[in-house]
């Protein structure tokens, strides 16, 4: 009997424990493809001794000790393309680059094959390289990343820093690992436009520095981004945040920020490889700018959001059917947003002014919005007024005021009746009928609107 209760109990635990791998799963899902094409310096100056051996002896020992251990490595492709190996130099041949390995799961020995048989010979057509790499990648989505490995600099009067960018740009790849063997350290400027640049200044570098580019492109990343109230605690939330590429300016993410179960800011996964501008679309918006990750560690970023709420409401029913404002920071010209009467809207906190669409138009300004708390602004309940033409003719409303008239409509000159829904005040309207010649027939009537009435002016 107590066997049996000790099955029982270790089915249940082994149930509930697959249970929550299948949840886990469902909630991570599936791991992203990630492709890795090498682009390998097969040039002359690859012969160069570098301190015991050749710089080329060096590059195949190490890469191929580096695609061993990426042999069995769950969804990851890689493939190789060399420059510099098809033709003799002099002549120089700028067209010298080919993809000799294309990607495929099992390639590895195909790689390792092809480095143990180069031969350097030729020139160094980086730009051209590169360029040709954008035909490499499959078009089905995957993380394709550029591992440039080079002695040298350009040689065929190509760009390689626009190339890189306008691919970026296009989301062929990420931003290109560079890995200088030897390079003087004034090419260091060269390449940093081109890619993330490791300078391998001897074989322990270059080793080191193939290690951290593979861990930096496979290892997982982690952030939260915390949006701080007037106490610099992070409880703002629920607003969407957006990760542009720094240097393309491409959009990489959209998160609506969120508090976990234990009220933190939640984490966020997001590719290590480039610098990124956050755009926070609180209103108006917050932003900063030039944000790097440490691959495989988990980076908090604050930033200064706090925020209150505005109420805009009219007293009783009224005649609107959409009331707009139109709304500013205090003493700007800039619209920031225009809300509908009757709804509640978030805004960071300071002062705003508001200019109210009714007839005529109200203004409001240094409209404070506190932390936290909501602002409720409310407007009288207008009138109606029913204008009824005999004939159809030109006709203006106005403020009427001790100043005089101040212009706020012109009435249609088409219609026989209009209805306009108008603030308490008083007012006049200035018309003439379209069949009159003289301005003797120009009429002008006072009238009073009040909250919440009706009135019919008849213009004869």
């Amino acid at each position: 009997m107590k066997i049996k209760k000790i099955i029982f109990l270790l089915l249940a635990l082994f149930c509930c424990k697959a249970t929550e791998a299948q949840q886990r799963s469902q909630v991570e899902g599936p791991q992203q493809l990630t492709r890795i094409l090498f682009l390998f310096d097969a040039s002359q100056s690859m012969y160069g001794k570098w301190q015991s051996a050749s710089k080329m002896d060096v590059a195949k020992k190490l890469l191929n000790q580096l695609l061993d251990s990426l042999r069995y490595t769950p969804n990851i492709e890689i493939a190789l393309r060399v420059y510099g190996h098809q033709k003799r130099f002099p002549p120089q041949d700028c067209d010298d680059t080919k993809l000799e390995v294309g990607f495929n799961k099992g390639n590895v020995p195909q790689i390792k094959s092809v480095i143990q048989n180069l031969k350097p010979s030729g020139t160094t057509p980086i730009a051209r390289s590169l360029q040709a790499c954008a035909d490499d990648f499959p078009n089905n989505f995957a993380r394709n990343i550029i591992i440039l490995i080079t002695d040298g600099v350009e040689e065929c009067n190509g760009d390689p820093c626009a190339i890189s960018l306008a691919l970026q740009k296009k989301g062929v790849f990420l931003k290109p690992f560079v890995i200088g063997m030897g390079l003087d350290e004034s090419f260091k400027k060269t390449f940093e436009c081109v890619g993330n640049y490791f300078d391998a200044y001897d074989e322990t570098q270059f080793s080191l520095a193939l290690n951290v580019v593979i861990s930096q492109a496979l290892n997982q990343t982690t952030m939260q981004v915390n949006l701080l109230d007037l106490q610099h605690e992070p409880t703002e939330t629920n607003v969407n945040m957006t990760f542009t590429d720094h240097q393309s300016g491409v959009i990489k993410y959209n998160y609506i920020h969120t508090l976990n179960g234990k009220g933190n800011p939640d984490t966020l996964t997001i590719d290590p490889l480039g610098t990124y501008d956050l755009i926070v679309h609180t209103i108006p918006q917050v932003r900063m700018d030039s944000i790097t990750l440490t691959p495989g560690k988990h980076t908090i970023i604050g930033l200064d959001a706090p925020q209150g709420y505005l109420n805009l409401k009219f007293a009783g029913m009224g005649d609107y059917k959409k009331l707009p404002a139109i709304i500013r920071k205090h003493e700007e010209n800039q619209t920031l947003h225009v809300q509908s009467f009757n709804t509640t809207e978030k805004y960071l906190v300071g002062k705003y002014d508001l200019e109210i669409l009714t007839l005529p138009r109200i203004y409001h300004q240094k409209v404070d919005i506190s932390q936290s708390k909501t602002t409720t602004l409310q407007i009288p309940q207008p009138g109606l007024v029913t204008f009824i033409k005999t004939n159809m003719g030109y006709g203006s409303l106005y403020v009427e005021d001790a100043k005089g008239l101040t212009w706020i409509y012109n009435l249609d000159n088409e219609q026989f009746k209009e209805n306009i829904v108008m603030q308490p005040g008083t007012y006049a309207i200035v018309f003439r009928p379209k069949n009159s010649r003289e301005s003797i027939y120009t009429v002008k009537k006072s009238f009073t609107v009040k909250q919440g009435e009706s009135i019919v002016i008849n213009l004869n």
